[in-house]
């Protein structure tokens, strides 16, 4: 079926056999896969008199589809990319993210209406969640500077504010030619820009095609002088409109980004863009008399016109998710631009590594600091060290510092453990420090204190409710029914889970009995308030940083008893400890006279389940109790402490500490003195989950959104680890006591 009904209430039902004649449909997979998902069947042959034909847009090979079309007297579908492309330019090879699928004509030919035209002339396009994804899908745009190519870079300035605009495109494009445009309409362009703004400077926007030399453009050396420059670097599109006093162009995609940026661009051609109230036309399409504001623009052009593409899960889409995949592909392809070394990784962890970081550059592994350092600064790469702190070595006299990323699991890690060696589907990598350190501001730290950026409110709402629904943590371990009769101070495993908490959760509040059923407590804990310990590894980063005066498990639960002398305490004790693979084992009476159960293997969803509150130094299950719903109260400093969402108990013997506490004065106060706005739930796992984390994707092999990784751990479609890792995970298991060799 089609992935718009407006386009086929456009256009009319397309066939669903569509014949083509030209090879370039037989070297591009994705094209021939969207159409299939569209409902369509390719073929080679002869079309009968229900059949179609299918040529790509107004390009010279679309002349033998046109012909066949007419000789048989079929329906003609034009395809074109959609405005929302790839990073790089198709030209390159790099596949769509979405197409025009069009059986009326093509959006740049303004002799016959598009369904493009059609949809902005005929749907009334006052639907107001539909203008609102328009606003939300304009800010995102801008705000990620994302364009229809994007291998430009959003650090680099443009030129001083000021200028005039004018916007080249390459030569022979069909888009000027069938937008009633030619090459002499852009001589005339540029003298009208300079006859409309005396004085002014004139900067000329070379097109990415020209600039990375894959086609000529209309502009040359020859155009410039002490009042007109060539801009061929990569400024990102909206930097550039952003400074500009005017615009102008003939039929460029940018003068349609010039509308969402707020200009009333000058237009020499008759783009789809033009026509409807939002430019200056010099040549007017008659039959474009409507008048429409810049979200309902933006809500035909790329939410109703175009059918997008999810690559990951191989499926139509939304725009917005569409959006949210090329988001991920463009961040990691910007961050990852210049190449990295990464210095002493374990041999099992390179891989994966390699995978997250070294899709353009391959990443080189050194085994020594000094070693990685030195080859950083030669090649001009980053530096990615494993955790912190950070590395020092000398350099030579001279050498540039290279910049250092630190890197650690992200919080939707795996389906099993990191000392099973079950390599990560995602990574955070920091370039300030890392999220469990408070004693220095990290990138999640900064990314918590931003404002929810344009849709984010609704997107992560949506991620939470999928995460709850799919009943998923860090690791995401088989959970093991409890024993049947087992008794409540006994070593148990965990409860048979029940169902979810439902979605109000997610607002802060929980269901009127959130232990029923299956879930329904021991009788010997009847009435109690149930609290779950969450044991850790004690000689882990986040402990030795992020923990004060209590730093042990057995000193966390002496805490929480002493706190809450006739609460029932669940005690679970972390997976690694539990394997004799890291250190923070609570054994003996201890354990017997602190905890009433001992959750032993159990899930910790089943656990939340279960509980009205989460008690916790540093961990992790603090913030999917959050989520949930849950009430917290942290003995140290993790990330999600301090920004008034949990309780805050640690106190530190640190002389500077502010009125001895963990939580540092920054997640309270800017550094201009003035008090942060607290923050809400919303804007936590909107930093935790989306924006400070990168994701694989080990399925489609490429960078993700965390909507990917909730459906792959959801489903459980995901490949297993290699033999060879599997093997050596059994051989630390049998020597656990000695772990020290391979933690080195």
């Amino acid at each position: 079926m089609r992935a718009n009904p407006h386009e086929v209430a456009a256009a009319g039902p397309l066939p669903r056999r569509l014949f083509f004649y030209n090879a370039g449909f037989l070297r591009q997979p994705r094209l021939r896969r969207i159409l299939q998902l569209a409902g369509h069947d390719l073929r080679l042959g002869r079309p009968r008199a229900e059949d179609g034909v299918v040529v790509w847009g107004r390009s010279p090979y679309a002349l033998r589809g046109e012909a066949v079309a007419r000789k048989y007297n079929v329906p003609l579908v034009r395809l074109e990319d959609a405005f929302l492309r790839s990073i790089q330019p198709g030209r390159t090879g790099s596949a769509p993210l979405g197409l025009m699928i069009d059986g009326a004509g093509v959006h740049f030919d303004s002799a016959t209406p598009s369904t493009l035209e059609q949809i902005l002339t005929r749907h009334p396009l006052d639907d107001s969640n539909l203008l609102q994804r328009a606003r939300d899908g304009i800010g995102r745009l801008k705000l990620s500077h994302l364009s229809k190519y994007n291998i430009h870079d959003p650090d680099r300035a443009p030129p001083p504010p000021g200028y005039v605009l004018v916007v080249d495109q390459t030569e022979g494009d069909a888009s000027i030619r069938h937008s009633g445009a030619r090459a002499s309409t852009f001589r005339e362009m540029l003298v009208f820009a300079q006859e409309e703004n005396p004085g002014a400077r004139i900067v000329i926007k070379t097109h990415p095609e020209t600039a990375i030399g894959l086609r000529a453009g209309h502009y040359g050396p020859h155009h410039a002088n002490d009042k007109i420059t060539l801009l061929a670097d990569a400024v990102s599109p909206w930097r550039l409109l952003e400074g500009a006093i005017a615009v102008y162009t003939v039929s460029s995609q940018l003068g349609f980004e010039a509308i969402l940026m707020g200009h009333k661009p000058r237009v020499f051609g008759q783009p789809f863009y033009s026509g409807w109230g939002l430019s200056a036309d010099e040549n007017p399409v008659p039959r474009r008399e409507r008048k429409l504001t810049r979200p309902q623009l933006f809500a035909a052009a790329m939410l109703l016109a175009p059918t997008w593409y999810d690559p990951c899960r191989d499926r139509l889409c939304s725009f917005e998710d569409t959006l949210d995949q090329l988001e991920a592909e463009v961040r990691a392809f910007r961050e990852d631009r210049y190449g990295y070394v990464a210095s002493g990784m374990r041999l099992w962890k390179r891989g994966r590594l390699q995978a997250f970081f070294g899709a353009q550059k391959p990443v080189v592994f050194q085994k020594t600091l000094a070693k990685s350092l030195q080859t950083a600064s030669d090649t001009g790469r980053d530096l990615l060290v494993w955790g912190l702190p950070a590395p020092t070595a000398p350099l030579a006299v001279g050498a540039a510092q290279p910049e250092i990323r630190h890197i650690e699991d992200g919080f939707l890690r795996s389906r099993g453990l990191g000392a099973d060696l079950v390599p990560p589907l995602s990574l955070v990598s920091d370039d300030l420090g890392l999220y469990y350190d408070p004693s220095r501001e990290s990138r999640l730290e900064r990314q918590i204190a931003q404002p929810l950026p344009p849709g984010a409110a609704l997107r992560v709402t949506k991620l939470i409710e999928k995460l709850i629904e799919a009943r998923l943590s860090k690791y995401n371990l088989a959970e093991k029914p409890a024993l049947p009769g087992a008794d409540a101070a006994s070593d148990s495993g965990a409860l048979i889970p029940g169902s979810a908490p439902p979605t109000s959760a997610i607002l802060g509040t929980r269901a009127a009995n959130p232990r029923s059923g299956l879930n329904s407590a021991p009788a010997t804990r009847a009435l109690r308030r149930c609290i779950l310990v969450p044991g850790q590894v004690e000689d882990d980063a986040s402990i030795r940083l992020g923990a004060g005066n209590i730093r042990s498990n057995l000193a966390l639960l002496q805490a929480t008893r002493a706190a809450n002398p006739r609460a029932y305490l669940i005690y679970k004790p972390h997976p690694d400890v539990e394997a004799g693979l890291r250190i923070g084992k609570v054994t003996g009476p201890d354990l017997t006279r602190l905890a009433d159960e001992v959750a032993r293997n159990a899930d910790p969803i089943a656990l939340l389940d279960r509980v009205d509150e989460v008690w916790t130094l540093t961990s992790l299950l603090g913030f999917e109790a959050l989520l949930r719903g849950i009430p917290v109260t942290t003995l140290g400093a993790p990330f999600y402490a301090g920004w008034g969402l949990t309780r805050d108990l640690g106190k530190s013997d640190a002389p500077d500490a502010a009125a001895g506490s963990l939580i540092p004065q920054r997640r309270r106060r800017a550094a201009d003195g003035h008090a942060l706005p607290q923050r809400d739930l919303l804007h936590l796992a909107y930093a935790t989950l989306i924006a400070y984390p990168r994701y694989y994707d080990p399925v489609s092999k490429r960078p993700c959104p965390p909507e990917v990784i909730i459906a792959r751990l959801a489903s459980g479609r995901l490949p297993r680890a290699g033999l060879p890792l599997r093997l050596l995970a059994k051989v630390q298991g049998a020597l656990a006591s000695q772990a020290w060799l391979w933690r080195r």
